[in-house]
């Protein structure tokens, strides 16, 4: 008997069930073959959790352009600097940030200087309808006033990591893209991440250096409607 009741009590400490015994949603340990997790939402959140559940994909754009400082927060959150060592707001592989940013509007190709925080521009004229054609026609590129691309140089990573690089790379492009969706969400702005184009035409639309590869486009802009 009492072997019982001592089998019986572990099975309900271990599952949470005792009476008394701190529940996850007191803050007490994750234990036992299923447990139910608190709820989690806007209601219940924070700021962050109240902008990643309005984040959507959005298509369609207003024309309204960005403006500087619009865009400027939205390239610090992709890859701005936090702290004296160089931190940035992305995490990277051995702290290589091989990652390059380019921002495309009607004015030209700009690429992001991260030191000092500004654009110099790498093209001009509005190459937007050009790099809608090298993406397999997709009309947010065309429409947004502004389309973000995140472009990577492989080889700061591969110094150190290898064939593993490749994988932490884009694992990275991940990271930076996420960053640049919920900002925009944060702004009232909306956004799409795009990975479909042809990777050669979109480099040579956008003046791509030869050792960098484009990962990712981001149309961002106005939501119409």
């Amino acid at each position: 008997m009492r072997a019982s009741v001592a089998t019986l009590v572990c099975l309900l400490l271990a599952q949470g069930v005792w009476p008394g015994a701190p529940s996850v949603a007191d803050g007490g340990t994750v234990s036992g073959r299923e447990v139910r997790l608190p709820t989690v939402g806007p209601a219940e959140g924070g700021a962050l959790e109240q902008v990643m559940a309005r984040r959507r994909s959005v298509r369609d754009f207003l024309p309204t352009p960005l403006s500087a400082a619009q865009i400027g927060r939205l390239l610090w959150a992709a890859q701005g600097s936090t702290g004296r060592r160089g931190l940035r707001t992305a995490p990277s592989a051995g702290a290589l940030y091989p990652l390059h940013l380019y921002v495309v509007t009607q004015a030209g190709v700009y690429h992001h200087q991260r030191e000092p925080h500004a654009l110099r521009r790498v093209r001009e004229g509005d190459a937007r309808k050009e790099l809608a054609r090298t993406a397999l026609g997709q009309q947010p590129i065309a429409e947004a006033p502004a389309v973000f691309a995140i472009a990577a140089d492989p080889k700061r990573t591969e110094a150190k990591y290898g064939p593993r690089a490749e994988r932490y790379v884009v694992l990275e492009a991940g990271h930076v893209a996420q960053n640049i969706l919920l900002q925009a969400t944060a702004m009232q702005l909306g956004a799409v991440p795009i990975g479909a184009f042809h990777d050669r035409a979109v480099s040579r639309t956008l003046r791509i250096p030869k050792d960098q590869t484009v990962l990712y486009l981001i149309p961002v802009g106005w939501p119409r409607g």
